[in-house]
């Protein structure tokens, strides 16, 4: 098992489904990973084409027992006399990611559209997002060392194995 830092890149939305009667939506997003939680800035009055830039990093490890490598995205619309409205939902899809960065030691989405589905399952606009993974130094330097250690013996076994003898 391996462990290492996820970065999640927020950029921008485009095209949400408003929420709003009046004025212009507030819009939000709820980053989840592996039961972790967290929360970007409202992009107060953006409206349905809010724009984040920002930035989150998880604690990964991987692989896991319960082989969810999923992030999810909620955007919620902040209300101020109500409670918050859903707006939508994406997903995106990380095994590919986290697997190659424990092959190399680190590995990148970079900034993909994905779509924002509402509880309906209707819709309801686009968010662009990119993921990296970076394995943590000292685990990626022990894998590195078990890995070679594994090389060598599997030529050793190979090489010297595969040496005739008078008896064969």
């Amino acid at each position: 098992m391996a462990i290492g830092f996820m970065e999640v890149q927020l950029l921008k939305a485009k095209g949400l489904c408003d929420t709003d009667i009046f004025g212009r939506m507030d819009p939000y997003a709820v980053i989840q990973y592996n039961g972790e939680e967290q929360r970007s800035s409202v992009a107060k009055g953006q409206g349905r084409n809010p724009a984040w830039n920002e930035k989150f990093v998880f604690k990964v490890q991987y692989p896991t027992q319960s082989k969810s490598y999923k992030i999810f995205l909620r955007i919620m619309d902040k209300d101020f006399l109500s409670a918050d409205d859903f707006v939508g939902q994406a997903i995106v899809y990380v095994e590919d990611v986290l697997a190659i960065g424990v092959e190399k030691g680190a590995a990148e989405l970079k900034p993909t559209k994905f779509r924002v589905i509402r509880a309906d399952q209707s819709y309801c606009g686009e968010i662009d997002v990119g993921v990296s993974f970076k394995i943590k130094k000292q685990f990626y330097n022990q894998l590195s060392r078990l890995s070679s250690v594994v090389e060598r013996v599997a030529f050793n076994h190979v090489v010297v194995g595969s040496i005739p003898t008078d008896g064969e």
